[in-house]
C-alpha cells in the first residue's frame, strides 16, 4: 500500500485522528503534549500517530496536508490545524464541540 493511501486510509477509519511527536501518554514535544491534553480534556477517545515512528509518513503528510509542522489534528478527515489552532480552539469551546460532534456522528 502506498503512504497516501495509508493516510486516507487512517483518516477514513478514525473519526479523530491526531498526528504527533510520541504518544498521548508520553508526548516527546512540548506542542504535541498541549495539543493532547487539549483533546483529552474534551473526553472523547481519539486515534494517534506517533509520526516518529515512521520517517515515510511523517514526511508525506506535510505534503498531503500542505501543512509543515506537528501535531496535526484531523476531524472527520479535514485537518483543523496543528498546536496554536488547538488550544485556541479549546480555550473557545469550539474544540469540545466539534470532537463531541464527530464521536456521536461516529457513535451513529
Amino acid at each position: 500500500m502506498d503512504i497516501n493511501e495509508t493516510i486516507k486510509n487512517q483518516l477514513e477509519e478514525n473519526p479523530i485522528i491526531l498526528y504527533m511527536k510520541g504518544s498521548p501518554q508520553q508526548p516527546q514535544c512540548g506542542f504535541s503534549a498541549k495539543t493532547s491534553q487539549a483533546l483529552m480534556a474534551c473526553g472523547e477517545r481519539f486515534a494517534f500517530v506517533n509520526i516518529l515512528d515512521n520517517q515515510e509518513l511523517r514526511e508525506a503528510l506535510k505534503v498531503y496536508s500542505s501543512w509543515p509542522t506537528y501535531p496535526q489534528l484531523y476531524i472527520n478527515g479535514e485537518l483543523v490545524g496543528g498546536c496554536d489552532i488547538i488550544l485556541e480552539m479549546s480555550e473557545s469551546g469550539e474544540l469540545a464541540e466539534k470532537v463531541k460532534a464527530a464521536a456521536k456522528q461516529a457513535e451513529a
